[in-house]
């Protein structure tokens, strides 16, 4: 384990100038704007997002220090090798399968939090622990469109995500978590997992969303993260048969007009890179779909 007492040690493994780190964190709030999200349920989602300079930073303090740091096999986000399909792996053909959100979790995490979780006194020097805690924090939140959260908030939650998932192990429960949304699917009592989970948040100074608690049972569709799980992995229905009648409408009348009778304005080559991630998304979890297959040749070839 590599320790920080001297400010010339991380300024060196970082490759920036300590002249640099403090100008930026002299002036933090300089260094972030606001932005807006649609969110699925409605409604916007505002982000705090950092201009190039303190990203640039972020994404070394990630690279250089936070890799290292542990993330629970519970995780399923913001890490090597994770995905949403590795997270609905496993709760496929599963009795109930559950699902828990974290009220304001971006919001909920304290600047004393990542100070003491993220940049601990074990390894960096005090004054070194509060320059990167103010690198990566503001405004009294944790900024969702920093680079460096994602990675934070595994970091933060590696005990709790490890005492969840030993505790679901004993009760032959399959326990994940994908940023703030927790699954657990098999067979048990709902209200005493609720009851269980709710408990171990309280303890880390987070609420349950009571309000997007989702019980899903046999003989409803069954989905986690956007996958439908309940025989085997597969695709909405409804996400495959609107991709279907974009790419018709693409076909029929050109990608750009399609863009311009729908007023979605990007430009042209932004849309077929997003049709084509749709498309090779359902091609994961249906790798022999010959309209897909099709499709993502024409795309490919119309583009050259």
């Amino acid at each position: 384990m590599i320790v920080y007492r001297e400010l010339s040690s991380l300024e060196q493994d970082l490759g920036i100038s300590s002249k640099t780190l403090y100008a930026v964190s002299n002036h933090i709030n300089k260094h972030y704007h606001k932005a807006t999200l649609p969110k699925k349920s409605g409604g916007f989602r505002t982000l705090s997002v950092p201009d190039e300079a303190l990203k640039s930073i972020q994404r070394r303090i990630v690279e250089v220090l936070l890799i290292s740091m542990p993330v629970s096999r519970y995780a399923m986000a913001y890490r090597y090798g994770s995905s949403t399909l590795q997270n609905a792996k496993h709760h496929v053909g599963k009795q109930l399968v559950l699902k828990l959100d974290i009220f304001r979790f971006f919001d909920s995490i304290r600047y004393s939090t990542v100070k003491d979780k993220v940049f601990p006194e074990e390894i960096y020097a005090e004054s070194l622990r509060i320059l990167l805690t103010m690198l990566c924090y503001h405004k009294d939140a944790l900024p969702q469109g920093a680079p460096s959260s994602p990675a934070i908030t595994n970091i933060i939650l590696y005990e709790f995500d490890e005492r969840v998932g030993q505790w679901c192990r004993d009760q032959g429960i399959a326990y994940t978590r994908y940023s703030d949304d927790m699954t657990l699917s098999g067979s048990f009592d709902p209200a005493e997992v609720i009851r269980f989970v709710r408990l171990e948040l309280k303890k880390m100074g987070f609420l349950l969303n009571e309000q997007k608690t989702r019980i899903q049972r046999p003989g409803q569709q069954q989905s986690v993260t956007g996958i439908v799980v309940n025989e085997r992995l597969s695709i909405p229905a409804d996400y495959r048969r609107k991709l279907q009648q974009q790419l018709y409408y693409c076909k029929k009348f050109g990608v750009q007009s399609h863009l311009t009778k729908i007023g979605l304005e990007v430009s042209e080559a932004t849309y077929r890179m997003q049709l084509l991630g749709k498309i090779n998304y359902v091609l994961q979890l249906s790798p022999n779909d010959r309209d897909m297959l099709e499709a993502r040749r024409w795309l490919q070839q119309s583009a050259e």
